[in-house]
């Protein structure tokens, strides 16, 4: 079965809304092995909309719609629906009904007659029930092409879907199951170049790249009769991808970096200190953003200045006067003074220039180092990121994250 998912809206083509739905029900239909196709999204004109009807209906089985189903003039999805499938409305006396006992609950209040054209539905369809607002969803069958409107708000959207429409949909005797598996330390290109011979031999599972500001991403989607199947089949793929990428993969799914960097300090009982300056606590935020952070995460110092990075981490004087404060040599200071005066596990020192101004030929705006202080030595790095100053600091603070990462893993090992 090949679905269609229609969003309509003019808000969401001007990008004042995002559209979430589209999302949940691709989720959802994978869930049942159906596959989505197409996605379209569309404004509130009838002749674009008819368009976008006519060409669903050529070419997809199943249509799913968002959207459009209000009271007032520009709410025309059910209206052009009906028009190109040549159906007419009819009052749904039910739905009229409990529209007019809610209505009437409230004191004061008295349905307006604009309401009325949300108890019209097709000749022939389905109501859906809608317990959170006033618009019904609406099931339409004709020629062996099935089309379900359902309006746009996500929260009445999501539990019709799920309590009313999912059980209607046919079974394919499958379901599509996905897995996304997280990358740093490799540019997109030359993740897609270590992987290329597996991406270009894929039949099922699938795997496909995709971009992310920070880090990249490859999915893979299994499709199978049953969830054991389909987890043996994204297993035997990931083992394949893991293979070429080893310690470059550190997460699956949702979960993000501080949560395996704070798993890993949690299970082997270590603590952190961290000594910031370019990214001005953000790494601190990041990290205590995890719940149960106090159990390793000690102290967090912005050391912005060179006064404070003299007065609150001891970094000499002379070594800043000598060095600057953006140098390989400042930065272990950093991380080894603030583990000491913390009398944590590990220090993360992090200094650079976030831009878009302080830069020069010999320290150019995106360079950052970064320590890491150990029971055994202190580690420094040095990074050229690029981008808006937000986006150094995000990268500086996921590549200190990965630092930690990295040295945790290899002592597990």
């Amino acid at each position: 079965m090949r679905a269609e998912i229609i969003a309509t809206g003019t808000e969401l083509l001007l990008g004042q809304i995002v559209n979430t739905n589209a999302r949940f029900l691709a989720e959802k239909l994978a869930e049942k092995g159906i596959d989505v196709y197409w996605q379209t999204v569309v404004g509130d004109n009838p002749l674009r909309l008819e368009e976008a009807f006519r060409l669903a209906l050529s070419r997809a089985d199943l249509v799913l719609s968002s959207g459009g189903l209000g009271p007032t003039a520009d709410d025309i999805t059910k209206e052009t629906l009906a028009k190109v499938m040549g159906l007419p409305l009819e009052p749904h006396a039910g739905w009229q009904e409990y529209l007019e006992q809610l209505f009437s609950r409230r004191p004061g209040f008295r349905m307006p007659p604009s309401n009325r054209k949300q108890a019209l539905l097709p000749r022939g369809a389905r109501l859906i029930a809608n317990e959170n607002g006033t618009a019904p969803g609406i099931w339409v069958e004709k020629e062996g092409k099935i089309v379900v409107l359902m309006p746009g708000p996500p929260r009445e959207l999501e539990p019709m879907f799920t309590k009313h429409v999912m059980p209607l949909l046919p079974e394919t005797g499958s379901i599509i199951m996905s897995r996304v598996l997280k990358i740093t330390g490799l540019g997109e290109s030359l993740m897609e170049e270590l992987v290329s011979d597996l991406v270009r031999a894929q039949t099922n599972p699938t795997i496909a790249p995709l971009a992310r500001q920070n880090e990249s991403h490859l999915r893979i989607s299994a499709k199978a009769k049953s969830r054991e199947e389909c987890l043996r089949l994204l297993a035997a793929t990931e083992e394949k991808l893991l293979a070429r990428l080893g310690e470059h993969v550190f997460a699956r799914d949702e979960e993000t970096m501080e949560e395996v960097v704070a798993g890993l300090l949690m299970a082997k009982k270590y603590t952190l200190a961290v000594a910031e300056s370019c990214t001005g606590g953000l790494l601190a935020h990041t990290l205590t953003n995890v719940p149960g952070s106090s159990a390793f995460f000690l102290s967090g110092l912005v050391t912005y200045s060179n006064a404070a990075k003299e007065r609150l981490l001891h970094v000499p004087s002379s070594l800043l006067a000598e060095k600057g404060a953006v140098s390989a040599e400042v930065a272990q200071a950093m991380a080894g003074n603030a583990r000491e005066l913390a009398h944590s596990t590990l220090g993360v020192g992090i200094t650079g220039i976030a831009g878009p101004d302080g830069g020069s030929p010999e320290k150019p705006v995106g360079l950052v180092y970064i320590a890491l202080a150990t029971p055994e030595d202190v580690r420094v790095k040095r990074f050229n990121f690029f981008g808006k100053r937000e986006n150094i600091k995000e990268r500086a603070v996921l590549a200190a994250l990965n630092m930690i990462r990295l040295y945790l893993i290899r002592q597990t090992g």
